[in-house]
């Protein structure tokens, strides 16, 4: 059996991974986990894990924020807002939205609030920049849904929100790239842990998982910064 790589999206049970072979037969599966570390350790050894998380975070922020997630918004037309301003590592720490703000605008110039969105995902942000270092970057990657979308899509922008009719275009571009129709409409989970959205990105990037693997992986940008832990702020698809 050809190597294993996995996708994996953050949901309300904790993290969806979705488990897939480099070649065919492909075998998804999915599963939900509570930590990260759950992932990092599980059995199948997924040589490439592509999660969809800031991976790298500067210790102020200038302009217009990570070039990595600038170059990633370039073609995604409305699609753009997806990619949530990142905040200098500081702000992570900061237990309330207020407070988060306030840091953040004293780390960043021009001074700049974050969204409610990116403070949102502070928790799993948090926990995976504790576990990440240079060497396990070299598995561990920085993706995202919409971009492997657009990828898929010719690199053209997808005009629907996945939440608002997009979910059947998501679902053809995957079945387009062999993965198999049986487990993108049976695999389902409690509502009160993942949604049908969670488990079309988590597939997005099980499939850039295995372009990393291949080589064939986009870098936005092509050269990317380290920050000061020496993370590459880097965005694959």
């Amino acid at each position: 059996m050809t190597p294993a790589v996995a996708g994996v999206d953050g949901c309300r049970g904790g993290w969806l991974c979705v488990l897939r072979q480099v070649d065919p037969p492909f075998h998804e599966r999915a599963f939900l986990a509570k930590s990260i570390g759950e992932i990092l350790s599980h059995p199948d050894s997924p040589a490439i894990i592509a999660i969809d998380i800031p991976i790298g975070f500067p210790d102020r922020i200038l302009g217009p924020g990570r070039g990595c997630d600038a170059a990633a918004r370039k073609g995604l037309g409305k699609r753009a807002s997806s990619v949530f301003s990142v905040p200098a590592r500081t702000v992570l720490a900061n237990p309330d939205y207020a407070s988060a703000c306030a840091a953040a605008a004293i780390s960043s110039d021009p001074p700049r609030r974050i969204s409610r969105q990116i403070f949102y995902l502070f928790p799993k942000i948090r926990e995976v920049d504790s576990v990440m270092t240079p060497a396990l970057q070299s598995r561990v990657l920085e993706c995202h849904p919409e971009v492997a979308f657009f990828v898929m899509n010719g690199r053209q922008a997808l005009h629907e929100p996945k939440k608002r009719g997009g979910l059947d275009h998501r679902r053809a571009l995957l079945t387009a790239q062999d993965f198999s129709q049986e487990f993108l409409s049976e695999v389902v989970f409690r509502r009160a842990e993942a949604g049908a959205d969670d488990i079309l990105d988590a597939c997005a990037c099980a499939w850039t998982a295995a372009r990393i693997f291949k080589g064939e992986a986009i870098r936005f940008p092509e050269t990317p910064p380290l920050d000061p832990k020496g993370l590459r702020m880097e965005i694959l698809a």
